[in-house]
């Protein structure tokens, strides 16, 4: 009887992951958007979360938690349970904050698990039409002629959208004023009002107020011409030679969360990633869609947060 009840045992540990990852999920999936609603990372994470859903069978929720540069969003994810019921919708930020913070109560880099990588996206350069500038060479012009008066918007300190600015800063040799927001809806409501000239935005959200005319797009921060934008030029065209800037997202879980749990989910974010419907519809907003191992995000990730740690470094950028 000892030796059966040992057997027993041993099968059920052998046979435990497996049945782990046959009956996950069992119940509603969050997914934690570390910006506020409206947002293009909001806009992906909703997309990913409503496919996912479908596939996985169980509700998948976002969770928008907004604040200091997604760093609120991110530590409430790290200290989850890594059961696979909390998800991270991870954006270049995290990689920029690694650097730019001092005091996180996080390491990105230990305390989450790769999933996937979901796509990277181009900024959209975007003037208020109320500033006298038609061009790059225009804008630094003006920004030369009144320095320190010119202001632009991010989505917050480190992400994609400040980091862009600092560099078009330090290679125009211009200043720019930044003005930090919680998330990208509120950049991009108060660049409509006015109240700063211009922003760096992620082409998902920017397009349709360059359609409408509510704003005015000099140009495009990544190494190519955006399809969907052919008539704008990169800045590198522009003027200032060799400039790029782009963003990305990524699907994390904690660290802990049981392998085969990451598998699955890596699987079904994967498949639903190469769907044409999925890439037709991210590629029309300005994100090139990829689907990656989570050993190819992973690599990708320690190779970006030393990137952004030599540019805060050279830009003097500091959390505010």
């Amino acid at each position: 009887m000892a030796l059966a009840r040992i057997l027993a045992v041993w099968t059920l540990a052998l046979i435990a992951p497996a049945l782990g990852a046959q009956t996950y999920p069992a119940k509603p999936i969050r997914l934690i958007v570390p910006f506020a609603a409206g947002g293009s990372t909001d806009l992906l994470g909703r997309t990913l979360a409503s496919r996912l859903q479908d596939s996985l069978g169980q509700p998948v929720i976002v969770d928008n938690r907004p604040g200091a540069g997604s760093n609120i969003g991110t530590e409430l994810a790290a200290k989850s349970a890594p059961d696979g019921y909390t998800l991270l919708m991870g954006t270049n930020a995290n990689a920029v904050n690694h650097s730019l913070y001092t005091n996180l109560r996080f390491d990105f880099l230990r305390d989450f698990a790769p999933i996937s990588k979901v796509c990277s996206f181009l900024f959209i350069l975007s003037l208020h039409p109320s500033v006298p500038a038609t061009s790059v060479a225009e804008l630094i012009a003006l920004a030369k002629k009144r320095p320190g008066e010119l202001t632009f918007s991010s989505a917050g300190v480190g992400t994609g959208s400040h980091l862009a600015g600092e560099l078009f800063n330090i290679m125009a040799d211009v200043k720019l004023v930044h003005v930090p927001y919680k998330g990208n809806a509120p950049s991009v409501t108060d660049l409509l009002g006015g109240q700063v000239s211009l922003s760096f935005i992620n082409a998902i959200v920017v397009l349709p107020h360059l359609k409408s005319g509510k704003l005015r797009g000099l140009a495009v921060t990544s190494a190519q011409r955006f399809s969907v934008t052919p008539e704008l030029p990169t800045i590198s065209e522009a003027g200032l030679t060799g400039f790029e800037a782009v963003g990305w997202n990524g699907l994390f879980a904690p660290t802990g969360t049981p392998r085969e749990v990451i598998q699955r989910l890596n699987a079904e974010t994967v498949r639903l990633l190469r769907s044409a419907e999925i890439q037709e519809k991210l590629g029309a907003q300005g994100a090139l869609v990829e689907g990656t191992s989570p050993e190819e995000l992973a690599a990708f990730l320690r190779v970006d947060v030393e990137r952004w740690a030599k540019t805060i470094k050279a830009s003097g950028a500091k959390a505010e």
